[in-house]
């Protein structure tokens, strides 16, 4: 963990003036570059960019959102930074306001914030056994004057580990992968495109890419394995081919890498471990929340347990949704498995039902709750996958409050059955002539019951025609004595029917 002052201490007064700072500082988790025009999803601990802000009334506004947040501080470049009113604002919200000199490129500043986080997260890490072993940026850029290029370390699912300086003499592509620290999903096209990730799979020693129409210079990429799996890969931005003696040389660091990857592995698999016990014992209501908060790193914001269902007994594949849970669904959800399902918590407005894109077949979210009242939504999530099993609800994914129609009448007829309300009246005969028949009278007199008045509604439900939707309901009549037009005999059957239909 890292403070706000240390931050600034670090990257130098070059760059960064703390206009206004709350003591004690408050501590950093991450960067985020609050767009002009789009509404900034901020965080607790967040350095809030604010790029493009011109003028006093929006810098205003940023401080007092980012505030709301709990964002850790504002930066801004001059001279709104040091405008009265943005100060103003910046003290009676309690946040830490930072002047970023004129000259400062937002890009650079992003790689340098990050950098000063990713080094301040490895320092503790660093502590045990060899010091600075966990150092990946230090390594990056030993790499890079190997190769005499800019290096990216990056894992198998292209997301970046860590990178060298000198990073400004790359291209777009380049500067995208950094600042959303994973390769765009339009970048990772074209390389795979020209078979680049085929090549690392194959365990080429390096693999060189020309140039592109679109202006993306050469790449020389390095494949990570040990004892054979790949662990990661680097990438090199080189002006054009390169000696053999150079590339060797590049493929000679590999090994050394390869061995901090593990390393790096290792304590994310053990944190991971004791992250999804813990999280099992949350689900189950056996640890309170303040530990929850503290050893999982949760907000007090509302959070959502989600449920996601794979196909089959798919073990790999509920593995790979467990890796892509991090991108695009909410802040470092927590992710556990129970029962061949996999669950998550996740904040409130998180973008859960993209998961069901990702290989999820059913994903299912409970209501948005306290950290405390984890397991009540984590039975609401279960209950709400159980009707996505059944096929009575359309599509992939559901939340509990947005179906609560749906449960409502689950509930209800779950107790009717229960007490044997189907086999009270003249309904059960009415079935029963439909199971000899091969007929639906009992599913036109549903119909009719949830449509009343309005026969042309109920007959486009049957997808049937108005004239034999009103042939049906004269037989029905026929077969069985019901007088619909008393409303507790409608009633009755409504009841009846919905058990039928939902339990």
């Amino acid at each position: 963990m890292v403070s706000v002052r240390s931050v600034v201490d670090r990257v130098g007064p070059t760059l960064l003036h703390a206009v206004q700072l709350p003591d004690p500082g408050p501590v950093v988790a991450d960067v985020v570059i609050a767009e002009p025009g789009t509404p900034a999803q901020l965080a607790a601990g967040d350095l809030v960019l604010g790029v493009a802000v011109a003028d006093v009334d929006t810098a205003v506004d940023l401080v007092k959102h980012s505030a709301a947040a709990g964002a850790a501080a504002v930066l801004f470049k001059p001279p709104v930074a040091r405008k009265p009113a943005v100060r103003r604002a910046a003290k009676a919200a309690g946040i830490a306001l930072i002047e970023v000199r004129a000259a400062t490129a937002w890009a650079q500043l992003v790689w340098l914030l990050r950098t000063v986080l990713d080094a301040a997260a490895e320092e503790p890490e660093s502590l045990e056994g060899d010091p600075g072993s966990g150092d990946l940026f230090r390594l990056a850029d030993a790499v890079a004057a190997v190769v005499d290029a800019p290096v990216t370390i990056e894992d198998t699912n292209s997301r970046v580990l860590a990178y060298s300086a000198r990073q400004d003499i790359t291209d777009p592509a380049r500067v995208s992968t950094i600042m959303g620290r994973r390769i765009p999903d339009d970048v990772l096209a074209k390389f795979r495109s020209r078979g680049v990730f085929r090549e690392l799979s194959r365990g080429r020693q390096t693999i060189f890419v020309p140039a592109q129409r679109d202006g993306t210079l050469p790449r020389l990429i390095v494949p990570i394995r040990m004892g054979g799996e790949l662990l990661g890969s680097m990438w090199a931005v080189v002006r054009g081919p390169v000696s053999d003696e150079r590339a060797a040389a590049f493929a000679d660091t590999a090994p050394v890498v390869a061995l901090h990857l593990l390393r790096r592995r290792a304590h994310a698999d053990a944190q991971r471990r004791a992250s999804a016990e813990l999280l099992r014992a949350v689900l189950e209501g056996k640890t309170g929340p303040r530990t929850a908060i503290a050893e999982l790193e949760l907000t007090d914001e509302p959070h959502r347990v989600v449920v996601i269902d794979t196909p089959g007994d798919d073990e790999g594949l509920r593995l790979a949704l467990l890796e892509r849970m991090s991108q695009g669904i909410g802040r470092r959800p927590i992710a556990t498995e129970m029962g061949g399902l996999l669950y998550a918590v996740v904040p409130d407005g998180a973008d859960w039902p993209a998961l069901a894109s990702r290989g999820a077949s059913r994903v299912a979210a409970g209501s948005a709750v306290k950290i405390g009242e984890l397991p009540r939504s984590r039975a609401e999530a279960e209950e709400t996958l159980s009707l996505l099993r059944a096929g009575v609800i359309d599509g992939p994914s559901g939340s509990f409050d947005g179906l609560w129609t749906a449960l409502a009448l689950h509930r209800t007829a779950t107790a009717a059955v229960a007490a044997g309300v189907v086999a009270l009246g003249p309904l059960e005969e009415l079935r029963e002539y439909d199971r000899a028949n091969r007929t639906d009278y009992a599913g036109t007199l549903y119909e009719w019951l949830r449509h009343p008045g309005d026969p042309r509604s109920a007959a486009q439900a049957l997808r049937i025609h108005p004239n034999t939707f009103r042939y049906r309901m004269r037989r029905v009549l026929e077969l069985v004595p019901l007088d619909l037009d008393d409303p507790d005999v409608r009633l009755a059957l409504l009841v009846q029917l919905v058990a039928v239909r939902w339990a």
